[in-house]
């Protein structure tokens, strides 16, 4: 088995994250792979550290141009495995210029947008997979050995620094990022204000962190309006690096289903996730399944007469007010268990 691989992951952030502890895995247990990422504009710069690994930028909203760029940086050469890790489509037309003798894809059951198409193998069919067992299936077909699950994302020395500085003035602080890509994703103004409430009461300073999004900002200043206690707002202020370095010193981290969720599971920080559209048990922060409040069970059955267990893996639940029904005090219970 030759040991030149090339993967494709593109997007989101929280993808990119469960990406990067497989790519651990194969650095640890095969140093000598040589390994290149095909990875979107934003992604790679929270990973774009991480030693032993190549990194070739695709801007997505350079459309055709970007898979032309993708051609040329690759040129003739060819890989023993392609791990295509993304089944959007264009992830798959992008892979369609990559030359590589295997061309591993997931199952039928995973398979979407003509995904298996571009492909000439695929992982193993799972019945219950979390994305990121999913992504370690990958590792799997290849034959590498199996590993603990570890993130190896390093940081900038000044954004830790940065970070290092932050925790020392705030003290005991705990990090809320609000704010999912979809607004329908969001919890409720005055629960996020509720909770920062509560946790100032109890001797925590809060952080406000998201992206420079117009959504992100909105929600910020609404919760800062709508909370009693002075919060610390730090929304559209941080790089990835230093997001990562300042959740990695906070207590916890209350966040729906977006990127500073998964970040913070990887940075090793206790994560409180807020889900009603998707199953928590596939995209949910790893390692903190046991802090998630979710009325996704609850939806799901009500919208489709079947629970999730009967239904196709990844059924989404439909609806701009879904979150708005997770209750104030099942977030508290869940909070309180860390703090």
């Amino acid at each position: 088995m030759g040991k030149k691989i090339c993967l494709v992951r593109l997007s989101a952030i929280g993808d990119v994250c469960h990406a990067a502890a497989m790519v651990t895995r194969i650095r640890q247990q095969w140093p000598d792979a040589e390994l290149t990422w095909v990875i979107g504009k934003i992604e790679y710069q929270l990973v774009r550290l991480i030693p032993q690994v190549r990194f070739v930028v695709f801007d997505k909203t350079e459309k055709k141009q970007a898979v032309k760029k993708l051609q040329n940086a690759l040129g003739d050469e060819h890989f023993d495995a392609l791990l295509m890790m993304q089944v959007a489509l264009r992830a798959n037309l992008a892979a369609r210029v990559i030359r590589a003798k295997r061309r591993i894809g997931f199952d039928w059951d995973r398979s979407k947008e003509l995904h298996w198409l571009f492909t000439n193998e695929r992982i193993a069919a799972r019945k219950h997979a979390h994305v990121i067992e999913g992504f370690m299936d990958f590792a799997d077909k290849l034959g590498v050995p199996p590993a603990p699950l570890v993130w190896d994302i390093p940081l900038e020395d000044s954004a830790r620094h940065w970070a290092k500085q932050q925790a020392a003035s705030l003290g005991p602080f705990v990090v809320i990022s609000p704010a999912a890509s979809k607004a329908a994703r969001n919890w409720s103004v005055t629960g996020y204000a509720d909770i920062a409430h509560r946790l100032v009461n109890k001797g925590y300073q809060v952080v406000l962190c998201g992206g420079p999004g117009k959504l992100d900002r909105e929600l910020a200043d609404a919760i800062k309006q709508q909370c009693a206690a002075p919060l610390h707002d730090r929304v559209g202020q941080t790089s990835l690096h230093q997001m990562a370095a300042l959740l990695s010193h906070a207590k916890l981290v209350v966040a729906p289903d977006t990127g500073p969720a998964h970040i913070g599971a990887a940075m090793g920080t206790p994560v409180v996730g807020l889900y009603a559209h998707s199953n928590p048990r596939r995209t949910g922060p790893v390692n903190n399944l046991q802090y998630v409040v979710s009325v996704y069970d609850t939806m799901i059955t009500r919208q489709k007469g079947k629970s999730w267990e009967s239904l196709p893996w990844g059924t989404r639940a439909k609806g701009d007010d879904l979150m708005q029904h997770i209750n104030v005090d099942d977030v508290w219970e869940k909070v309180r268990q860390v703090v």
